[in-house]
């Protein structure tokens, strides 16, 4: 796992050292065994990643809730962590699950053994629910943006995109623009990833048709009129777009991120991406530890993981851009083939600020049904 420069190592060493006592005694192999986990914001208040990880196998369970094996690459992420702890047993609740569905979750499941250890959630939910996430920063923190992350820890995006639209070019004219969708060839075919009131991929995807029709990151009343006329011409399909529906041709033209709409060439060849040029959003999803958590040990070791150079490349190989990216381009430790094959995007990105997200979120809860019913 990279820790940065060796000035840090040898500090964060030294740190281990002081508190192996604190956070409990040793193994015959000279591991630390934190007992101190929930309170953790580091690993070095688990003297170090040996001791997180004994405190997690003495744990032996990890939850995670909404992660789709087909989303990002997460399949391949919770094999890669499974195989490299395998005292560890993963549960993986609701994976087709919204973003306020994980938040949902925590809440009504508090501290129960089935409760969710940690949350990968969209930015307007994640700035909603602050309260109910626990402070921690991994061990490569230094690489994260400061402005893609909480300062104590609360949350910390992981991987982005673009907003594009995806669509079978067998079954519907080539798309060059937002308007396109309006036209007749697009009838009951064009879907969300979700209610954009729960989903931020949804969301994401008003947002994208607002600014191709002169709306602004402030204002998101245009892409809900969009999805009005939309639904007036008939081309809307009120059902979530997934892999299975795209793959039965149920929803053959789908708003959703480049890298989640990529992936769909793989079930359906003559499948395309377009990203507007007049609308280029991106977003990033972020990661937060639960207050909560049954699992405090495994949750902090799944961050860890996450944020590791294996952790940020398996998201890259799944067409995401990993926050860590531009740190591991520099370091050499980027996986260039994976890059390489990344969706293209000509233009200047535009990103919602965390205040302008929220917004977005409350102007829809109050006229999302009202433009679609």
């Amino acid at each position: 796992m990279k820790l940065g420069s060796l000035t840090r190592q040898l500090g964060l060493a030294v740190v281990a050292f002081v508190l192996v006592a604190a956070c409990g005694s040793s193994t015959g192999g000279g591991t630390a065994s934190c007992s101190s986990a929930k309170t953790a914001t580091s690993i070095a208040d688990c003297g170090g990643l040996d001791g997180l990880v004994a405190a997690a196998n003495a744990e032996g369970k990890l939850n995670v809730i909404a992660l789709p094996r087909d989303w990002a690459n997460y399949g391949a992420v919770l094999d890669g962590f499974a195989a490299k702890y395998p005292s560890i047993k993963i549960t993986s609740d609701n994976p087709t699950g919204s973003s306020q569905d994980e938040v949902n979750a925590v809440q009504q499941l508090g501290a129960s053994s089935r409760a969710p250890d940690v949350l990968d959630i969209g930015m307007s939910v994640a700035l909603a629910n602050v309260t109910l996430f626990a402070p921690y920063k991994v061990a490569t923190w230094n690489d994260i943006l400061a402005a893609q992350k909480e300062p104590t820890g609360l949350w910390f995006q992981d991987y982005g995109g673009y907003m594009s639209i995806g669509y079978d070019s067998s079954k519907v004219p080539a798309v060059t623009s937002v308007a396109d969708l309006l036209g007749s060839g697009f009838k009951g075919k064009v879907a969300l990833n979700g209610d954009p009131t729960k989903a931020n991929a949804a969301l994401n995807g008003v947002m994208m048709a607002s600014l191709a029709n002169g709306g602004t990151v402030d204002d998101i009343s245009k892409g809900v009129d969009f999805f009005h006329q939309l639904k007036l011409k008939g081309n809307f399909v009120p059902v979530q777009a997934t892999t299975a529906t795209v793959k039965n041709g149920t929803t053959p033209v789908v708003l959703d991120w480049d890298y989640l709409s990529a992936a769909h060439g793989t079930d359906v060849p003559t499948w395309k991406v377009f990203v507007p040029s007049n609308a280029i959003l991106l977003d990033f999803y972020a990661q937060a530890v639960s207050k909560t958590a049954p699992h405090p040990a495994a949750a902090r070791l799944w961050e860890e993981y996450l944020y590791s150079d294996a952790g940020q490349n398996l998201w890259l190989k799944g067409l995401a851009r990993p926050v860590r990216m531009a740190a591991m381009t520099t370091s050499g430790k980027i996986d260039a083939a994976a890059a390489a094959a990344l969706p293209p995007a000509n233009g200047t990105p535009i990103r919602l600020t965390p205040d302008q997200a929220t917004a977005a979120k409350t102007y829809l809860a109050a006229h999302w049904a009202a433009a679609i019913s």
